[in-house]
């Protein structure tokens, strides 16, 4: 299962990458806190890019809903105004124009507060990624003054840890690809339920034209009562 950009980012932060370097620091340590940072800066590149999409979803959706707003006024006036030329005709099919508007308006009120809530999100993310980023610096870089100490004191080499034995590099190797995994988008999610027949897919149609009909009647009756 792959694992989601909240899952990651919390994995990160948490602390795990300090678990993996202290079950493996008897032989690599630097390099899976190295490896580790790297993980770090590629979750922060994915959060951001996650959060330039979520902005412009909310851009688009604003843009919509601005737009629709304005056509129900305009369509509003325009009902009213073949309602009072006794014009029913125009008027029901303005109403039918304006109950398609109605019934977008809800949604994309529903987006542009679900996406200002990701941003709130996504922006926390990104903080919260960027002060571990700096934690792990420090730890690294005290780590790193700590083995030149030790190697000054006792005449050492102060570099990195030599090649380990064949088992021991693949515990390693796969401690470090818990900072390597990839955030894989999501697949569509597909539709259960058996397909309808073609007679019964053509009755469901003629119901809901129907019920839309006598939606638009309905609402032609309250806006004349309206004046």
């Amino acid at each position: 299962m792959a694992e989601s950009l909240s899952s990651r980012v919390k994995r990160l932060v948490s602390g795990s990458a300090n678990l993996v370097v202290t079950a493996v620091e008897n032989l690599a340590p630097e390099m899976v806190m190295a490896e580790a940072i790297r993980e770090i800066d590629e979750a922060i590149d994915d959060v951001r890019g996650e959060l330039g999409q979520v902005m412009t979803r909310q851009y688009h959706a604003t843009r919509r809903l601005a737009g629709e707003n304005k056509r129900h006024e305009e369509l509003s006036a325009s009902i009213a105004l073949a309602i009072g030329e006794k014009r029913d005709d125009l008027a029901e099919a303005g109403v039918e124009r304006l109950l398609d508007v109605e019934a977008q308006i809800p949604v994309l009120d529903a987006v542009i507060a679900e996406t200002r809530d990701a941003q709130v999100e996504l922006e926390g993310f990104v903080t919260a990624l960027q002060a571990r980023r700096r934690q792990m610096q420090e730890d690294l870089a005290e780590y790193r003054a700590a083995r030149k100490a030790a190697a000054a004191e006792t005449g050492e080499d102060g570099g990195l840890a030599g090649p380990a034995k064949p088992g021991v590099q693949r515990r390693v190797e796969n401690a470090a690809s818990a900072f390597d995994r990839a955030l894989e988008n999501g697949g569509g999610v597909g539709i259960g339920g058996a397909v309808p027949d073609r007679k019964s897919a053509a009755r469901d149609a003629e119901l809901e034209s129907l019920a839309r009909r006598n939606r638009i009647q309905e609402r032609l009756a309250q806006m004349k009562s309206q004046g």
